[in-house]
């Protein structure tokens, strides 16, 4: 199935089922009234969401109307929680190769994540807006995945069995004051403003073998002011989801709702580019001794979309402009 969340005047805006080819869609009226209510009473309304679903598709929903994401929140424009990892091995050992950071002995055991802020996660369209370009305003092209309820100590083979939904993500970065936060060794927060997300949200159904080894099996092209910049492999993730929620339940429970991120999608092969610009930025300095990228500056545009070897968008687009607040 595929969700996206209208925006009505609510917080959470209302619950709109799409059709697999993003078309059509129909208000999930009498269901749900929002995306996180039908995860919080999941078993009760999936199969009613579910016969929705194929009457949409088969074109027998006489209530069905163009979908619009110009009209899309965030699939859930606040949740619980969202954590954020650093799944794809090859960025960090860039950056720690550019800034010849001290070898870290858990790298390839325990994964990295940080609890960003997750009452303002931003829709596919929105304007991003930022105080001041000296920021170093950046973008990272990530998927993520929606869980339901899971329990304390919960082991990786069993964290798969609480992924409801699959997502595409914009984790909006500001490099400038990141490096002061990590040496402070109390998290992000300034560094880590509002989250984007693609417009639908997907069962991982959808995506058929695609989605295996709680990894999405997918490239994900990132566009920077109309020029395409990355077209990073999903599969190529060290830490899979499976493992990520296992890391995050040690010490406590996650709730309905809460999501997971893969931080930003990286290849070892050069020719798949980059999902942000520090990542080229690094590689310049690697190659040329010094970067000559620049962060992005107001106007400046980023479009992102997930693409299917038959060439789909499972999520939609992603496309942004960078605003002064």
């Amino acid at each position: 199935m595929k969700f996206a969340s209208y925006h009505d005047g609510t917080r959470d805006g209302q619950l709109w089922v799409v059709s697999r080819d993003l078309r059509s869609a129909v208000p999930a009226t009498g269901i749900a009234p929002s995306l996180i209510a039908a995860l919080e009473d999941w078993d009760a309304v999936a199969p009613r969401l579910g016969e929705l679903y194929e009457r949409l598709n088969t074109g027998n929903e006489p209530f069905a109307t163009p979908f619009s994401p110009q009209r899309c929140l965030a699939p859930l424009p606040r949740a619980p929680q969202w954590l954020d990892a650093s799944a794809f091995l090859n960025h960090g050992r860039l950056m720690d190769k550019a800034f010849n950071n001290p070898p870290n002995p858990d790298f390839e055991t325990i994964p990295l994540i940080y609890q960003g802020a997750s009452d303002d996660l931003r829709g596919p369209l929105a304007d991003m807006e930022f105080p001041d370009e000296s920021l170093q305003i950046d973008m990272e092209g990530e998927f993520g995945v929606v869980l339901s309820d899971v329990a304390m100590g919960t082991n990786a083979e069993d964290a798969l069995k609480h992924v409801r939904l699959l997502v595409q993500i914009n984790d909006w970065s500001l490099r400038g004051p990141g490096p002061r936060e990590m040496r402070a060794g109390f998290g992000f927060l300034n560094a880590k403003p509002s989250t984007a997300f693609a417009p639908v949200a997907i069962t991982p159904d959808e995506l058929g073998d695609l989605w295996k080894d709680g990894r999405l099996h997918v490239h994900l092209h990132v566009w920077l002011n109309g020029k395409e910049i990355g077209r990073a492999f999903g599969g190529e993730m060290h830490f899979n989801f499976g493992d990520l929620i296992q890391h995050c339940s040690r010490t406590r429970r996650l709730s309905t709702g809460t999501i997971i991120g893969s931080g930003t999608v990286s290849n070892a092969d050069r020719a798949a580019g980059s999902s942000c610009i520090s990542e080229i930025r690094v590689i310049e300095i690697l190659d040329e001794g010094a970067p000559r990228t620049p962060f992005m500056s107001f106007g400046d545009t980023v479009r992102m979309e997930a693409r299917l070897p038959d060439a789909s968008l499972p999520f939609g687009i992603i496309e942004q402009k960078v605003v002064k607040a």
